[in-house]
């Protein structure tokens, strides 16, 4: 256990607010999504940023179905099946929803689709490159999953140029077999150190980390540690919160100071984006963070 636990779980602490709905702009965007029968991590991951980010008119799409093969402990998305086949409209209708929500910066993850040969990398090749048709300045974050490691499936998402590619280690390695079904800590940091080479410079890299699950402050400051030498440069931090009470137990709130100490380190070790507070979030503000409005 942390020296600093910060606030025990229970009652939400000051620091942490989940915003109610707000503005009509979240029914404007749902009606986007479910005419173009597209999914957003924001629903299916019951994100507490959702209200937030949708009154914004942005959402970050999630593709290749809404059922995972595999069941992270931490993770609402549903693992159930059966699998839901590519939709080939998919690619299109992503640009579509982007162009008509008027977004600058568009981040793409998926589900995890360990049926597929190549995980889904050509899907998500063929959907960065519908945007960047549709939308020729965008800028485009990817947020994929591990691909077993597989160099080709990540040479396929890489080659396609997303002007950000992220794959998250999660948790740390204590944790990781415990919390990530069929992921491995040090195949995720593999995952990123060849997605460092095969962009060779043109694509920068991301990973983020949750707090609260269980680890130590000396454990988060080793995986910060571990991004940076896999070669990640910019690094999101932010504070786990149980979707249901059937997913893995909030251990702990960590207190703002803690997140802004860790962000410090992160800089000082050579990360040249950080965002690291309670309420962030993997691709919450992800276009500001990387200096793309």
């Amino acid at each position: 256990m942390s020296e600093d636990n910060g606030n025990r779980k229970g009652k939400f602490p000051s620091w942490i607010r989940v915003r109610a709905g707000c503005g009509s702009n979240r029914g404007d965007v749902a009606e986007i999504l479910q005419n173009l029968k597209l999914n957003t991590v924001c629903s299916s991951a019951h994100c507490p940023n959702l209200n937030e980010c949708w009154h914004r008119r942005t959402a970050t799409f999630m593709i290749m179905g809404n059922t995972c093969t595999r069941n992270c402990r931490f993770c609402a998305v549903d693992h159930s099946l059966p699998l839901q086949p590519l939709d080939p409209e998919e690619p299109q209708h992503v640009a579509e929803a982007a162009e008509r929500l008027g977004l600058k910066y568009v981040v793409i993850t998926s589900v995890t689709r360990d049926d597929l040969p190549d995980g889904g990398a050509a899907h998500f090749a063929a959907v960065i490159k519908a945007v960047r048709e549709r939308l020729p300045e965008v800028g485009i974050e990817v947020l994929t999953p591990d691909f077993n490691a597989d160099r080709e499936a990540l040479k396929t998402v890489i080659d396609a140029r997303p002007s950000v590619f992220n794959h998250n280690l999660e948790t740390v390695e204590r944790l990781a077999k415990q919390i990530r079904c069929r992921a491995d800590y040090r195949r995720s940091l593999q995952v990123l150190s060849m997605a460092v080479e095969l962009g060779a410079g043109e694509v920068p890299v991301k990973s983020g980390i949750m707090v609260g699950l269980g680890e130590t402050d000396e454990e988060v400051e080793m995986t910060i540690r571990d991004i940076h030498t896999a070669g990640a440069r910019i690094l999101t931090i932010g504070q786990y919160l149980p979707p249901t009470p059937q997913h893995w137990p909030l251990d702990r709130y960590v207190t703002p100071e803690k997140f802004e100490e860790w962000g410090r380190l992160a800089r000082e070790i050579g990360f040249d984006f950080v965002a690291s507070a309670p309420m962030v979030r993997s691709s919450y503000n992800a276009g500001e963070l990387v200096g793309k409005r």
